[in-house]
């Protein structure tokens, strides 16, 4: 099965979000979730955002791409949201990613290099009326790295919820979850 980095948005390491690696887990695949925030964990998007403020993005991307070492090259990296800057780094710049998987975020490609590596196959979901996703940029990243690979898929969901895959947050959306969820496995099953 699959090797899986898996990385936390900015409210931590919720229980939604090790239910989503339990499931991954339940279908057979290995998967790393490191802690980012030091076990802390927030009760708003904007809490979890002004904690990583105060540390630094570059040093939360920084204990990201920390989080692999020793791991073997092959992996499949995975983040939401805040989680996204190291998945797509590492996915983008560590040789030998299987692929990327990244959930409610999408930088430009240009965040991280000139280009999207050949051969890394990547999946983007968001909601099509989520603010943060639709509204700051990251829909039409998602958009321009689709358009610059044949290996890029984008799934967009009906609904403004930014962590509807999170099933210990209020935003959270079981339809659109389910969906998420088996096509992340789906994904994975081809790894």
């Amino acid at each position: 099965m699959t090797e899986v980095m898996l990385f936390h948005h900015a409210q931590g390491q919720t229980p939604g979000f090790f239910a989503f690696a339990d499931e991954l887990r339940q279908a057979g695949h290995t998967v790393h979730t490191p802690d980012l925030f030091g076990g802390r964990t927030f009760g708003s998007i904007e809490e979890g955002l002004a904690y990583a403020r105060e540390v630094g993005f570059g040093t939360l991307l920084g204990a990201g791409v920390q989080a692999v070492e020793g791991l073997p090259d092959d992996l499949v990296y995975a983040g939401f949201s805040l989680g996204v800057l190291p998945a797509q780094k590492l996915a983008q710049t560590r040789p030998g990613a299987k692929g990327a998987l990244l959930f409610y975020s999408c930088v430009p490609i240009s965040e991280f290099g000139s280009e999207w590596p050949q051969g890394v196959p990547v999946q983007i979901h968001g909601m099509d009326a989520d603010p943060l996703f639709a509204d700051e940029g990251d829909l039409e990243a998602a958009r321009a790295l689709v358009a610059a690979t044949g290996e890029a898929e984008l799934f967009l969901y009906s609904g403004d919820q930014h962590y509807f895959a999170d099933s210990s947050l209020p935003s959270y959306d079981s339809a659109a979850a389910a969906l998420l969820t088996r096509r992340v496995l789906a994904f994975l099953a081809r790894k």
